[in-house]
């Protein structure tokens, strides 16, 4: 491989003189730059990354540590947060939590000590003494989709209360009274969020939610058909079924099918997070979509203002509903709603 002493020679100037023209330094002559980048693309140089990194103390590396790989949402964050860092001229190294505290702060201890540039976590709880240790040592850090209450980083996230009003007044004009919730963990920051959300909406029409109508759920689908299948076992179920991610959703549909009954006919059902699955269940799924590409992008840029020494403000975007056939045929049918 070409070493930039060969581009020095090759181009007629100093090493120095080509190591500011790959930095794109100003102080280089339009002359100059031009040889070097000739001879770069005549010798097929590419500079080496660990030495860089070693001059500069940079690795243009960022961690992305989320909460579960298998979850579609989670999967298309990643990706999002890979194409956006990969223009702004980062790699990235994704850690899976597993939905586990230990595994979390595992990935978070081995992207620190391969000298990441800044980290992306959403954390798998509410509380990690590794989270507050990593901010107040200074380490550029952001929270997306999930935070920790009491960690000073900027937050990017969506806000799914609209949405989730939206949703409620949606089951309401279709004649809906007796609405469940299979709710997320109360250790995060979404589960305590949408449950809140759900039962203020309920309130704005004085509809209950008894404790028999509140699934506990852990983001996985066999929470999901668990808490269904309580639901389904009540002398009186619900007449729908709010799952408050698109797991649980996959698992309560799989009880309801179980049990021989069908989707809207017999129950309704609905999600929060979008995924593209819904659109070819049958019935297709009434669902709440975060703006997840645009999430991903906020993220990897208020992560590199962090690390390039300025202050980015958090981020809340907006989530909308998409009414599809789950929860029953109305005008509203196949439109989205903001």
């Amino acid at each position: 491989m070409a070493s930039i002493k060969d581009v020095a020679v090759a181009a007629g100037v100093s090493v120095a003189t080509v190591s500011r023209v790959l930095n794109d330094h100003p102080s280089v002559s339009p002359t100059a730059r031009e040889r070097v980048l000739a001879a770069v693309g005549e010798l097929g140089y590419r500079p080496n990354a660990v030495a860089r990194s070693l001059r500069t103390d940079r690795t243009r590396t960022l961690g992305l540590v989320i909460s579960d790989v298998l979850n579609p949402y989670f999967t298309e964050l990643a990706r999002f947060v890979e194409e956006e860092a990969r223009a702004l001229g980062y790699s990235v190294i994704i850690g899976n939590a597993d939905e586990r505290p230990g595994l979390q702060d595992h990935h978070v201890r081995t992207l620190l000590d391969r000298r990441i540039d800044g980290l992306l976590v959403s954390p798998t709880d509410g509380c990690s003494p590794l989270m507050l240790e990593v901010a107040r040592a200074g380490t550029p850090m952001v929270f997306v989709d999930r935070w920790i209450p009491g960690v000073d980083v900027p937050v990017v996230r969506s806000d799914g209360q609209a949405a989730i009003e939206a949703l409620v007044a949606h089951l309401y004009g279709l004649g809906h009274r007796r609405l469940a919730i299979i709710a997320g963990p109360a250790a995060t920051t979404t589960g305590r969020e949408r449950i809140g959300a759900f039962r203020d909406a309920l309130g704005a029409y004085d509809l209950p939610l008894p404790d028999a109508y509140i699934g506990q759920g852990d983001f996985q689908a066999e929470s999901g058909r668990r808490a269904t299948e309580g639901f389904l076992d009540l002398p009186e179920p619900p007449e729908v079924v709010f799952a408050a991610d698109n797991l649980m959703a996959l698992g309560a549909l799989d009880a309801i099918r179980a049990r021989g009954l069908r989707v809207p006919h017999d129950i309704a059902l609905a999600a929060f997070d979008d995924i593209p699955w819904f659109v070819h269940t049958d019935p297709p799924i009434t669902a709440i979509a975060q703006p997840t590409g645009e999430l991903g992008r906020a993220a990897v840029r208020a992560l590199i203002d962090r690390i390039e020494g300025r202050t980015p403000e958090s981020v809340t975007l907006p989530a909308r509903l998409v009414v599809r056939r789950s929860c029953g045929e109305s005008p509203a049918t196949n439109r989205s709603q903001p």
